[in-house]
């Protein structure tokens, strides 16, 4: 009897990590547990900007943050500002401020592809309410878009629609984003240190592309508890959120959407289309993720391949300012690479400035095309 025990265990034990293995392979998540960072997180800042976590960032001017095994005694693993939790899974988490009054914050990233018409996807991420967060909530949802939303403001991120009138003026209309997928308002995650899964099934309508993670519920939507917790570090109510998940339930192999670079000739001179840097700096931010993985992965496919990196500017600013930060952000792209594992010898790279623009300069649209990175392949 013992034996027959140890064989179902077995059998269960191995059925659990084949259904584990064929979710992480389906997952359409980039660095779904937060694992991959470019540097270690040092500190939570009220005005700061969530940048160094893979493929994942903040769409508002709410400051997310991250939490690593290798981070300051503000941002580690277990130990952080806001308590003592071990991660859901791997080293890592990160972290949102998700109710006071309508101050927010929410993480946001792109998928591998986007969602296929009418089939059916299930959405998954763990929550975890901080030791050190005196409220709880239960509104915890996902959202799924077709554009990158975002928002400069604090607020809830709402949908904003500008529509101009007959007499000229702009009248914008706001309201609430209603997420796919959002945790039951009679379900307040209150327990600290027990992970809990915020997950749901829906039909797509096809062409979802990025997803954003977070309350999109007002104050008094969001079934806010007073836990009259002590020790507390600000008002409000602040979750540790691990482990996202986006698989589609009803696709085949021959039914996913391929995102890949093609191989370009030499001397061909492609665009890196969403190459993104905040004004007048030379730092990548995690936007550009899918782009820089679609170039690491071309390289890494044709292992004799050099390429040579090259920036360029607008016209706003000096000739020798332009170039120095053109060149810096073309490094700053080689870098990327570097760090991933491209030998050096194979990558050049060089700022030009502003000196040849692909476009006018006298529009906003324009110049944002002229500020752009692009690769030459140098030898095949």
């Amino acid at each position: 009897m013992k034996r027959q025990w140890t064989t179902l265990l077995y059998f269960a034990t191995a059925l659990h990590f084949a259904t584990l293995y064929a979710q992480n392979d389906s997952n359409l998540i980039h660095n779904p547990s937060f694992e991959k960072h470019s540097r270690c997180p040092d500190r939570i800042d009220a005005l700061g900007v969530m940048s160094s976590v893979d493929a994942w960032w903040q769409p508002t001017a709410g400051s997310s943050d991250y939490f690593n095994s290798c981070g300051s005694h503000e941002t580690g693993v277990p130990h952080n500002k806001m308590g003592v939790q071990t991660a859901h899974s791997g080293n890592a988490y990160c972290g949102i401020y998700c109710s006071k009054e309508d101050y927010r914050e929410y993480l946001q990233t792109e998928l591998k592809e986007p969602l296929l018409e009418g089939r059916r996807y299930r959405i998954g991420f763990w929550a975890n309410r901080a030791a050190k967060s005196p409220n709880a909530i239960a509104t915890l949802g996902a959202l799924l878009t077709t554009d990158r939303i975002s928002d400069s403001s604090w607020n809830i991120l709402m949908h904003n629609e500008s529509t101009i009138l007959n007499d000229g003026q702009i009248q914008t209309v706001a309201t609430y984003y209603v997420p796919q997928v959002v945790n039951p308002s009679n379900k307040v995650i209150v327990f600290v240190g027990q992970w809990y899964e915020v997950s749901g099934e829906f039909i797509a309508v096809g062409g979802e592309k990025y997803l954003t993670i977070g309350n999109f519920n007002s104050f008094n939507r969001s079934s806010v508890v007073d836990t009259k917790g002590q020790n507390t570090v600000l008002p409000g109510a602040y979750y540790y959120i691990d482990d996202v998940s986006v698989v589609c339930l009803d696709c085949t192999d021959d039914t996913h959407v391929a995102n890949t670079i093609p191989t370009p000739s030499i001397d061909e001179i492609i665009t890196l289309q969403n190459i993104l840097f905040n004004t007048d700096e030379s730092i990548l931010l995690p936007q550009s993720y899918n782009e820089l993985r679609m170039l690491l992965d071309m390289l890494n496919s044709h292992p004799t391949m050099k390429i040579e990196l090259r920036g360029h500017t607008d016209d706003k600013g000096t000739i020798e300012h332009n170039r120095i930060l053109s060149e810096a952000r073309a490094k700053a792209v080689a870098d990327y690479l570097i760090y991933h594992g491209i030998t050096p010898s194979r990558l050049l790279w060089k700022g030009y400035g502003k000196s040849m623009p692909i476009d006018t300069n006298a529009t906003p649209e324009g110049r944002r095309n002229n500020r752009r990175v692009e690769y030459r392949i140098v030898e095949l």
